[in-house]
């Protein structure tokens, strides 16, 4: 499957056109981001739903943290039970800064996502639950018989340090992954997600392409900046030239001197990007790899145009 990501600043009169074009240029899934300051995540997804009528629509991610695990259920219920089998939901920890920021920041994280994405299974599924755990604590708590989906939409974590990936492949239905991901970072999540049942891998990746490699490749690498800083070190580290990405880095006294720096071979690794034909090479090393929904992040000014040139 192939998807593709709406952009976090997408002006607000853009959201129904960008739902309604990914639909129309045949994306089986769109994903909608929840990044604190932007916009919620429950929100834009239920209006891209609302919008489209055969596309899958995916929040990544909720933040555990930020959210009620109670009221949570009865928000992606109403998704789940409003439009039958087009929901995916993910939840995760949340970037640490933002969370500490906004005083929702858990003293053990993992303990925390493991409790909370096990109950709201269990509530979405129609339980009435009691839990009392170190963070979740719910006194025969459940959705009214009205308020219980079907079908209940599938749960992902959204992860991607060793222990979380564990975790999700011992409590959730797939594992969404931040960019970049290439096949090796792949690979290497599913080994320590260690799935003993079926478990979606959703990710996420930059995305560019162009007849003229140069050109795509260039469009992309200024969005490549982050992936030298300390959060996104698990995303490169399987890559065989991640040493010398690392003293490419030290070296750089900017991050336009970084990304501008970066072999063409890197780019590629890092991003879908190139040709249509080099695009369509990458997606199914990816899918060679493990991954289930390869979603696009559309690199450029135009939301709108970017989107078209990524089919």
């Amino acid at each position: 499957m192939i998807g593709v990501v709406m952009p976090r600043d997408l002006a607000a009169g853009d959201v129904v056109a960008f739902a309604r074009r990914a639909e129309e240029l045949g994306f089986g899934e769109l994903w909608v981001v929840e990044d604190l300051g932007y916009r919620g995540g429950v929100a834009q997804a239920a209006t891209a739903l609302a919008v489209t009528s055969r596309l899958r629509v995916g929040i990544g991610l909720l933040p555990a943290g930020a959210r009620n695990v109670a009221f949570a259920a009865m928000e992606i219920a109403s998704l789940a039970q409003l439009h039958p089998g087009r929901v995916d939901v993910s939840v995760g920890h949340g970037m640490p800064g933002w969370m500490r920021s906004a005083g929702a920041w858990p003293r053990s994280p993992l303990t925390f996502l493991g409790e909370y994405i096990t109950v709201l299974k269990r509530l979405l599924g129609g339980e009435s639950v009691d839990h009392d755990g170190e963070y979740v604590r719910l006194d025969g708590v459940g959705l009214h018989e009205t308020a219980v989906p079907e079908v209940p939409p599938a749960l992902l974590a959204g992860v991607r340090g060793p222990r979380s990936l564990a975790l999700s492949g011992q409590v959730a239905d797939g594992t969404l992954l931040a960019e970049p991901v290439s096949p090796e970072y792949a690979r290497e999540v599913l080994k320590h997600v260690s799935p003993t049942r079926p478990h979606r891998l959703v990710a996420y990746n930059l995305a560019s392409v162009h007849p003229d490699s140069a050109t795509a490749l260039a469009a992309v690498r200024p969005a490549l900046a982050v992936v030298g800083e300390p959060d996104w070190r698990p995303h490169v580290t399987p890559l065989p030239f991640y040493d010398d990405l690392l003293a490419l880095r030290r070296r750089a006294t900017s991050d336009e001197e970084f990304t501008d720096s970066l072999p063409d071979e890197w780019v590629r690794r890092l991003a879908v990007t190139g040709t249509p034909e080099e695009a369509r090479a990458t997606l199914g090393e990816l899918f060679d790899a493990g991954v289930d929904s390869a979603v696009l992040i559309p690199v450029g000014e135009d939301a709108l145009e970017a989107l078209g040139a990524v089919v």
